[in-house]
């Protein structure tokens, strides 16, 4: 397949209406947002969904978010939208939280994942908006990326993994967030986050007053569990190489590194850290800023590949506000492998 790549840098755009019109015609197309590279197709299709799965080799019992590009575009995707979905619409779109319902008939079960309930959410990136707004259909669209693997944050990145595998790549420059959506299911009561990102379970508890955090976000999944968000499965967001997330002071992550490193070692550290480790080191941030290690996790997953690495050992980030959804990324890429120091 040949993959047509869109320079796009403005929402006017004369670019804009032919990608629109690959994804109205049932192709698929990676589309930037302002969390992570999407790969859309049109929502009301399950054949689109099922293309979608074939592209990035990803099981198809894992639910797709829906994304909108107005409010209008939301009632019929589900059953009823109550007053606590409208106040957190509201407060956080466009922007980066998904919001689970129960479905309408339109969604088809390939987008669901087979469940009852449909993720949607209305993306902050102009570029976003107006591709689905010249689609003229909602779209469904998980991270542009192979199943697995470093979710993608740059147009380089979905052009290494989609190249011949998908009908267009958007190239708009680096994604603001750097990680996926908040993902919080107003389908249960109370309300339970089960994915975190950029909105934060605060920022949501001051909205609805009480949510749970679903035990997946620090934890695997049961045996027979099934996702109810995309970003709940055992291992995700990983390299090849083996990660280990390692708890403890600098001091002593450094005499760990420095005593365990074999040949392939590479440590995953905060900017500045790099002159006391005796091994490569790749940065993902600064240390206290969530915001910034959050834009650059995906990226310094990527780049460990890039230079080799068979192990790498990963500092240990905050793991609350922002922060959470930046550890929720490193534990699954770990897959729940850590040491504590």
């Amino acid at each position: 397949m040949e993959t047509k790549i869109f320079k796009i840098n403005s929402p006017e755009d004369e670019n804009i209406k032919a990608v629109g019109e690959i994804l109205r015609e049932g192709g698929l197309a990676a589309i930037p947002t302002e969390t992570v590279y999407g790969l859309a197709g049109n929502a009301l299709d399950g054949k689109c969904a099922e293309k979608i799965f074939a592209a990035k080799g990803r099981p198809s019992d894992n639910p797709l978010i829906v994304h909108i590009s107005s409010f209008s575009q939301w009632a019929p995707l589900v059953k009823e939208i109550p007053e606590s979905a409208k106040a957190l619409a509201d407060a956080f779109w466009p922007g980066p939280l998904t919001i689970i319902l129960p479905k309408s008939e339109l969604i088809p079960k390939e987008v669901s994942g087979g469940l009852d309930t449909v993720a949607v959410r209305m993306p902050e990136n102009e570029i976003a908006r107006a591709i689905i707004e010249s689609a003229g259909v909602p779209l469904a669209a998980p991270s542009a990326n192979l199943s697995g693997k470093p979710s993608p944050t740059t147009a380089s990145h979905v052009i290494d993994d989609m190249t011949g595998r998908i009908d267009a790549i958007v190239d708009s420059g680096d994604c603001n967030v750097g990680v996926e959506s908040t993902v919080l299911s107003l389908a249960v009561y109370p309300p339970r986050l089960l994915r975190p990102g950029q909105v934060t379970p605060v920022m949501l508890t001051e909205i609805l007053g009480e949510i749970e955090i679903d035990d997946a976000v620090f934890d695997k999944l049961l045996d027979g569990q099934e996702a109810a968000s995309p970003g709940m499965k055992y291992k995700h967001y990983s390299p090849d190489a083996s990660v280990v997330l390692v708890k403890g002071s600098f001091e002593k992550f450094a005499k760990h590194v420095n005593s365990n490193a074999v040949d392939g070692t590479v440590a995953l550290c905060f900017e500045g850290e790099e002159a006391s480790l005796s091994v490569p080191a790749v940065t993902y941030g600064r240390r206290n800023d969530p915001a910034s290690q959050a834009k650059h996790i995906f990226d310094a997953l990527r780049t460990v590949d890039k230079i080799g690495a068979k192990q790498v050992f990963a500092r240990f980030p905050e793991n609350e506000g922002m922060g959470l959804a930046v550890f929720n990324r490193l534990l699954r890429a770990a897959a729940f492998n850590i040491i504590e120091l």
